[in-house]
C-alpha cells in the first residue's frame, strides 16, 4: 500500500491511495480458498472445487469484497497511524471511468483512490475551578402559593345555568363556523365549546362580542387573527364566525377549603398547598438551572478557542438555519423586521453553530477524561418517561427506540450532558444570588433562541 498526502489543511486531510493489483489479487485467491471447502457445485466433491474455477464463477464479487475491506482498513491505518480522532467518516472517491474500473477488476492495474477526512481538534481542557459564577435563586413566598390556589380554584369553579344574557364571567357553551372571505378553513369550525367570557381563551375580540347573547341565539362574530397567529395561514386575516349559544351559565360560588381540596383528590388545603409549593419549586428550580447552564457555558467557550471540523458546523449551522427561517416564514416576518439582514443573520448564526459543535466537543472531553458515562438503566428510564408522554402508545415507543439505535442516541446525549455539566459545576465557584421573579424568568439579553440548546 502507498499512501501520499495531497492535503493538510486545518482540521482537513486528503490522501491518494494506492493498492497494489498484486495484493488485490493475493486477498481474492486467499478468500476463493476459504470459499473451496464451503461451496457445493455439481459435479464435484465437497473441497474439491477447483480455485480456478471459483474464480471464474466468483471472482468478480469476491474481489468487489476484498476492495471494500482493504479500502476500509487502508483508511483505518491512515487513522491510526496519524493518532487522529475523526469527525466523519472518510469520504473516499474510487476511480469513475468504466475502462479504469474494469482493468482493476480484471487485476491489471493497482486499485488508486483518493480519501478525504476531517479530523477533531486537540483540545486542551481549561481550568474549571477559575469559573466564577452566579446561580438566581428564588423562595417560593406565601403569596406566590395563594396566587396559584386561586387559579387552580378559578379553573374549578362550579357554574349553574342561567336565564337570559350573557355577561363577563359567565360561561357560554358555543358551537361556531368559521370562514375567510366566505370559504370554510380547516380548524375553524367546532361544537359545544365552553368558553368563560373575558377569560381571554379565543382570539381577541371574539369573547367581547358575545356579551349579551341568550341561548339558541346565533351572532356573526368578526375578528382578526393576529399577525403572529401559530397558523401561519391565518395569520392576520380576518375571519366571520357564525356562532351559537347553546347554554348560558353563570358562576356560583367558590369556597377554597378542606372541602374544596378534597374534590381535588387531596387530604386537606394544606396539602393541597404542599403540593403546588412543591410544584413551584420544581419551576424555579429548572429555570435557576437553566440560567446557571447557559453562563456555564459561556465560561467554557471563554476557556476553549479552537476551530472546529467544518462539516460538523455546516451540519449545525443548516439545522438551526432551517428553524428560524421557518420560523419566521410561519410569522411572516422578514429580516428586516428583526432589525438586520440575511447576510449578517446568517454570519451570527453560523458563530452559534461553530460555539454548539465546540461546546459539546469540549463537553464530550472533559466526559471521556473523567470516565462520566451513562448507564443502561439511565437510558432505560429515559425511553419509559418518552414512552409515558404518548398515553395508549406506550408500547410502540419502547418497541421504536429498542429498534433504533440513532434514536436512542438523543435520548442518551441530554443525561449525559448534565451529568457533565453535573461535574463541572462541583468544581466551579457557585454564588447563590437572590433575585425577583421576574429576574429568574427573564431571557437574558444577549441570548439567541438558537443558543437556548
Amino acid at each position: 500500500m502507498q499512501v501520499t498526502e495531497l492535503l493538510a489543511e486545518g482540521l482537513k486531510r486528503e490522501y491518494r491511495v494506492v493498492l497494489p493489483a498484486t495484493e488485490l489479487d493475493a486477498k481474492a485467491n486467499a478468500r476463493l480458498a476459504e470459499m473451496k471447502d464451503k461451496v457445493r457445485l455439481n459435479g464435484f466433491r465437497p473441497g474439491k472445487v477447483p480455485v480456478a474455477h471459483l474464480k471464474r464463477m466468483y471472482g468478480k464479487s469476491v474481489l468487489a469484497e476484498v476492495i471494500d475491506q482493504a479500502v476500509n482498513e487502508a483508511n483505518s491505518k491512515i487513522v491510526e497511524d496519524g493518532g487522529f480522532k475523526l469527525a466523519m467518516q472518510p469520504k473516499v472517491e474510487l476511480p469513475q471511468d468504466e475502462a479504469a474500473v474494469q482493468e482493476v477488476i480484471d487485476g491489471k492495474a493497482d486499485l488508486s483512490y483518493t480519501v478525504g477526512i476531517e479530523v477533531l481538534p486537540k483540545i486542551e481542557l481549561g481550568d474549571f475551578k477559575s469559573i466564577a459564577i452566579e446561580k438566581p435563586v428564588l423562595a417560593v413566598a406565601d403569596t406566590e402559593v395563594d396566587e396559584a390556589v386561586a387559579r387552580i380554584a378559578e379553573a374549578n369553579r362550579p357554574f349553574t345555568d342561567k336565564e337570559g344574557a350573557a355577561e363577563k364571567g359567565d360561561r357560554v357553551t358555543i358551537s361556531f363556523v368559521g370562514s375567510i372571505d366566505g370559504e370554510k378553513f380547516d380548524g375553524g369550525s367546532a361544537e359545544d365549546v365552553p368558553l368563560v367570557i373575558g377569560s381571554g381563551s379565543f382570539i381577541p375580540g371574539f369573547e367581547d362580542q358575545l356579551t349579551g347573547i341568550k341561548a339558541d341565539e346565533t351572532r356573526i362574530v368578526k375578528v382578526t387573527f393576529p399577525a403572529d397567529y401559530q397558523a401561519a395561514q391565518l395569520a392576520g386575516k380576518d375571519a366571520e364566525f357564525e356562532t351559537t349559544a347553546k347554554k348560558i351559565e353563570a358562576p356560583g360560588e367558590l369556597t377554597v377549603d378542606d372541602e374544596f381540596a378534597k374534590i381535588l383528590g387531596m387530604d386537606s388545603l394544606e396539602a393541597l398547598k404542599e403540593q403546588v409549593k412543591s410544584r413551584i419549586v420544581q419551576e424555579h428550580t429548572a429555570a435557576s438551572r437553566a440560567k446557571v447552564k447557559r453562563r456555564l457555558l459561556d465560561a467554557l467557550d471563554g476557556l476553549h478557542q479552537f476551530d472546529v471540523p467544518p462539516t460538523l458546523a455546516e451540519q449545525e449551522f443548516e439545522g438551526i438555519w432551517g428553524s428560524v427561517t421557518q420560523e419566521m416564514e410561519a410569522q411572516k416576518k422578514s429580516f428586516s423586521d428583526e432589525g438586520t439582514t440575511e447576510e449578517d443573520a446568517r454570519a451570527d448564526y453560523e458563530k452559534i453553530a461553530k460555539r454548539r459543535v465546540r461546546l459539546g466537543l469540549v463537553l464530550a472531553e472533559i466526559g471521556e477524561k473523567n470516565n462520566i458515562q451513562v448507564s443502561d438503566d439511565e437510558v432505560t428510564r429515559a425511553v419509559v418517561e418518552r414512552a409515558r408522554q404518548f398515553p395508549g402508545q406506550e408500547q410502540q415507543v419502547w418497541e421504536f427506540y429498542r429498534k433504533n439505535a440513532q434514536a436512542l442516541a438523543t435520548l442518551r446525549a441530554p443525561i449525559f450532558e448534565e451529568k457533565v455539566v453535573d461535574f463541572l459545576l462541583e468544581l466551579a465557584q457557585v454564588k447563590e444570588i437572590p433575585v425577583t421573579r421576574e429576574e429568574l424568568y427573564a431571557e437574558d439579553a444577549d441570548e439567541k433562541p438558537a443558543e437556548k440548546a
